[in-house]
C-alpha cells in the first residue's frame, strides 16, 4: 500500500496559508510581530505605520528612527512635511494614494536628502486595515553608488577596447588577417596545418588542433544587434593573440570559428591550455554601450598523429569534438576521442 502521501505520526495538520499556520501555533500577535521585526531589521529594513486619517506616523522602528536622526526621540506623531522636503512629501502621497486605490502591495524608489546628502531607498508598502498604511524601507544608497561606479568602469573599458582595436586595425592594414580578429584567415590556416603535419612526420612528433566556437549568445545579447557580434569576436581576437607562442598559428576559419594549431603539444598539454585559455576568456570583459556582453566558448581538442595522421582526418575530429561540447551547452573544452587502434 502506497503511504507517501500519509502525514507523519505527530505532524502538524495541514494548512492553506501562512497566516493560517500563525494561527494554529496558537501565538500572541504581539510576539508574531516583534519575533518578524526582529528578523528584518538586521537586515537593513525598517518599518513604519502611517494613519491614513491623520497623515502621522503612528509607529516607527529603531532603524526608522535613526534614519530621520531622531536618536533620541521618534518620528511618531510627525508627518512627512515634518521629516522631509516638499517634492519628497508630494512623491511619497502619490504612491501611498496608489497603494490603497489598488489595495496591493507596491514596491517605489525614493531619493530624499537627508543630513544634507542624498540618500536612495526601496519602500514597500502595502494597507493595513482600512486606516493605516505599513511601510518597510530599505536603503539602496550603497548599492546604487557601487552600481554607478561600475557603470564608469565599464564604459571607460569600451573606450579603451574601441581605441585599442582601432590602432590595432591601422596597423595591420594590408597584412592579410582578418579585420575583425586581427587573426589569419583559413587560407593561411590550411597552409600551415600542411606544413606543421610535414614537419611533425618527419621529425616524428605531435602536435595539437584545436577548433573554437562561439557559444550562442543569450538573448538580451542578441538584441543588440551584428555590434554586439563583432565585440565578441574582437574580444576572442585578443585573446588568441595574447595566449599563443610565435611558433603557434591561430586563424579566423569561419563566421565564428577560430583554430589553434599548437606546434609540439601533446593532447594533455593542449587540454590544459585550452582550459585556462576559456576561463580567461570567461572572466574577460567585452562592453558594449556600457553592458559586459560575456565570453563564452566552446573548443574541441584533437592530435597528430594520436587522434588522426591524415588532415581531413584531424579536423573532422576537432569539429566533432567542439559540436559535443556545443552539444553539452558550451563553454568548455572536449577531447577527440582517440581511435582504439592509435593505442596498440
Amino acid at each position: 500500500m502506497d503511504t507517501s502521501a500519509a502525514p507523519h505520526p505527530g505532524a502538524s495538520p495541514q494548512v492553506s496559508g501562512f497566516g493560517q499556520w500563525l494561527a494554529s501555533l496558537q501565538l500572541a500577535d504581539t510576539e508574531v510581530a516583534a519575533g518578524l521585526l526582529g528578523l528584518v531589521e538586521p537586515l537593513g529594513s525598517f518599518m513604519a505605520v502611517k494613519s491614513l486619517a491623520t497623515g502621522r506616523y503612528v509607529y516607527a522602528s529603531v532603524g526608522i528612527n535613526a534614519l530621520f536622526e531622531r536618536h533620541d526621540s521618534s518620528i511618531v506623531g510627525s508627518g512627512d512635511s515634518d521629516l522631509m522636503r516638499a517634492d519628497e512629501v508630494v512623491a511619497m502621497r502619490r504612491v501611498e494614494q496608489t497603494v490603497m486605490a489598488q489595495r496591493s502591495v507596491v514596491v517605489s524608489e525614493h531619493r530624499l536628502e537627508l543630513g544634507g546628502r542624498r540618500r536612495e531607498f526601496a519602500v514597500t508598502r502595502m494597507p493595513l486595515g482600512a486606516e493605516y498604511l505599513i511601510s518597510m524601507w530599505s536603503e539602496r544608497t550603497e548599492e546604487r553608488h557601487r552600481e554607478t561606479h561600475l557603470q564608469r568602469a565599464l564604459n571607460q573599458i569600451e573606450q579603451q577596447q574601441k581605441a585599442l582595436e582601432q590602432i590595432r586595425r591601422e596597423m595591420q592594414a594590408g597584412s592579410g588577417r582578418d579585420e575583425v580578429s586581427g587573426l589569419y584567415l583559413r587560407a593561411q590556416f590550411d597552409d600551415q596545418l600542411l606544413r606543421e603535419i610535414d614537419l611533425s612526420t618527419r621529425e616524428h612528433r605531435e602536435f595539437a588542433l584545436v577548433l573554437i566556437a562561439l557559444d550562442p549568445a543569450p538573448a538580451a545579447v542578441q538584441a543588440l544587434g551584428d555590434e554586439a557580434h563583432q565585440r565578441m569576436l574582437e574580444g576572442l581576437g585578443r585573446m588568441l593573440r595574447a595566449n599563443t607562442r610565435a611558433m603557434d598559428a591561430a586563424c579566423r576559419v569561419g563566421e565564428q570559428t577560430f583554430a589553434v594549431l599548437l606546434s609540439g603539444v601533446g593532447l594533455a598539454t593542449a587540454h590544459a591550455r585550452m582550459e585556462q585559455l576559456r576561463r580567461q576568456c570567461t572572466a574577460q570583459i567585452v562592453v558594449l554601450n556600457g553592458q559586459d556582453l560575456g565570453l563564452s566558448l566552446s573548443m574541441g581538442v584533437a592530435s597528430f598523429p594520436h587522434t588522426a595522421s591524415k588532415q581531413e582526418e584531424l579536423v573532422a575530429a576537432s569539429e566533432t569534438a567542439v559540436q559535443e561540447a556545443l552539444r553539452r551547452g558550451g563553454n568548455q573544452v572536449v577531447l577527440a576521442p582517440i581511435p582504439f587502434g592509435a593505442l596498440a
